[in-house]
């Protein structure tokens, strides 16, 4: 087994009931992720799964920091991040990259392709920016004419593959993929799927990838863990994991959602 970039023990975060706010004083906090502990190893795909609620997303922007947890550490390659400051985590930063599930959500209308690449790199100061910003494009498979279109010309899988090549700018070594492909056809989930195989190999990348589809689970990721209600009910190699479930809420999920065979189908169509 690789050693880990992250490392997690007892995770846990609290987050205000907005629903049960009172006249006065501040709302009761509601425990989110409740004790976890993994790790995520270096060149490795650990994929995030469990229904709608269980705390996937949560978990994938602590993980980030875009979320401070209130509980438990959080290491990445060795430095303890859990209640790092903006001034402690800028060294980290450009190491923790994110593709958001909705790319029109995070991309500037008025920017072309080219600059919304460009734009983490300018500001992080890296030279020859419009260079880089074209052989990341070019790696996405968005080479030529499309570095000067603009979000509203582009098919959604384009998109998508535009938010890849912003998330891979800055050479990161961990990148949190949040259900990337869940709004995408089949077809096109299985080129971004199949892209993020070649990514993943080639640029020795380090990916935790949240989704609800065990199909695209199992294809991708080499370790799985399971949540429920914030908790890890079953973890371990994806393979091992879904050939014969320990948990009964894991067996609810594969019988939910019949698994075809990886190797065949959707996902191995060129």
């Amino acid at each position: 087994m690789a050693e880990p970039l992250i490392e997690a023990r007892d995770l846990r975060l609290a987050l205000p009931d907005l629903n049960a706010r009172p006249l006065f004083g501040a709302a009761p906090r509601v425990e989110i992720l409740k004790g976890l502990s993994f790790d995520v190893a270096r060149g490795r795909v650990l994929g995030i799964v469990g229904e709608s609620g269980s705390g996937k997303s949560t978990l994938g922007r602590c993980l980030v920091r875009l979320l401070e947890p209130t509980g438990g550490t959080l290491r990445f390659d060795g430095d303890d991040i859990t209640h790092a400051d903006t001034r402690a985590l800028k060294r980290h930063r450009r190491d923790l990259q994110m593709i958001f599930q909705d790319p029109m959500s995070s991309l500037n209308p008025r920017h072309s392709v080219l600059r919304l690449v460009e734009a983490p790199m300018r500001l992080y100061g890296v030279a020859n920016a419009e260079d880089r910003a074209r052989e990341v494009l070019e790696r996405v498979q968005l080479g030529g004419a499309f570095a000067r279109r603009y979000p509203h010309q582009l098919s959604g899988g384009q998109r998508q593959r535009v938010g890849i090549a912003r998330a891979l700018a800055l050479s990161p070594r961990f990148i949190l993929a949040d259900e990337i492909v869940s709004g995408l056809d089949v077809s096109t989930q299985a080129q971004i799927i199949r892209l993020l195989e070649r990514l993943v190999d080639e640029m020795d990348l380090t990916l935790a990838f949240i989704s609800h589809d065990l199909s695209v689970i199992r294809r991708l990721c080499h370790e799985v863990i399971v949540l429920r209600a914030g908790e890890i009910v079953e973890a371990g190699p994806t393979a091992e994991v879904f050939a014969a479930p320990k948990h009964p809420y894991t067996a609810e999920l594969k019988a939910a959602i019949p698994l075809p065979d990886p190797d065949a189908g959707w996902l191995s169509q060129p």
